[in-house]
């Protein structure tokens, strides 16, 4: 008897050298139609299922049941049980599973949403053409097949935080803000206070987008900014500090140090590149 889905799938194992790479894709497949109920069952990596067309339903360790409705993505964390369907119609799904440090480090980033577990997209699109590209890759075959693999998996994360329903594939405008603001020599308070928001409220949103505090996020924008000066100018480096906004040049040149690995003055010996010629 011819069951009433359609489906493939194909499993990888990479070797220590491979997960050296800190993500490797240990899965992908396919599936189409009234597929059949899915646990309950516990796994110990990451799957991110992607639902295009169809709807159903998902619940996680003890929480209630969630209605999942295409597009959508269902997170599938390492050591939570699980247990999904779609319903009586079916649905269209691509999988991918994954696992390594970077896994983690994407959950912490909010790129897999640990607190949503179903999470509506604005499209599937994105993701899905980067998931069948895993695919043609495992049809392909090949000595590179698990470095390919698990570079398009870094792919897969950021299409489906882009495509979430709840961000602004363009850019956020309280990140846009700080970014527009950053050297500005203003505590993070007064950033609050020019985007017109609770510090608390801040912080909140800071987090949930670039997966760390406003502090943070500020801080990587004007050392960039501070790399890019010390790279193409001759400014002292007390003048690119006041450029960034630090007055002081001994607290900006400890900040550098400890975030870069080196001090500016280092950084500027291995990165100048001169100043352009004027004809």
């Amino acid at each position: 008897m011819t069951p009433p889905y359609d489906k493939w799938m194909q499993y990888l194992t990479p070797g220590p050298a491979h997960r050296g790479l800190g993500l490797v894709c240990l899965g992908v497949g396919r599936q189409e139609g009234r597929l059949p109920t899915v646990g309950p069952r516990t796994l110990q990596h990451h799957v991110a299922v992607l639902v295009t067309a169809g709807r159903g339903w998902f619940s996680q360790g003890d929480g209630p049941v969630v209605d999942v409705v295409a597009p959508a993505v269902i997170w599938l964390l390492p050591g939570v049980r699980h247990h999904y369907a779609p319903d009586e119609a079916g649905w269209d799904e691509w999988f991918v599973d994954f696992t390594g440090p970077a896994a983690t480090a994407y959950q912490d980033l909010g790129f897999v949403d640990a607190g949503n577990p179903v999470t509506p997209l604005t499209t599937a699109e994105p993701a899905a053409h980067a998931i069948g590209r895993i695919a043609q890759a495992c049809r392909r075959g090949g000595p590179y097949l698990e470095v390919e693999t698990s570079a398009i998996v870094h792919e897969v994360l950021v299409a489906l935080r882009r495509s979430r329903a709840d961000e602004d594939p363009y850019g956020d405008p309280v990140l846009a803000g700080l970014a527009r603001d950053a050297c500005l020599p203003v505590p993070v308070a007064e950033h609050a206070r020019r985007l017109g928001m609770p510090l608390t409220e801040l912080r909140r949103a800071v987090r949930r987008l670039a997966g760390c505090s406003p502090k943070d996020y500020v801080l990587s924008i004007r050392l960039n900014r501070a790399k890019d000066l010390l790279a193409t100018t001759d400014l002292p480096v007390a003048a690119v500090a006041r450029r960034v906004g630090y007055d002081d040049p001994a607290y900006f040149t400890r900040l550098f140090t400890r975030r870069a690995g080196l001090p500016p003055s280092e950084f500027r010996t291995q990165q100048y590149r001169g100043l352009p010629t004027i004809s």
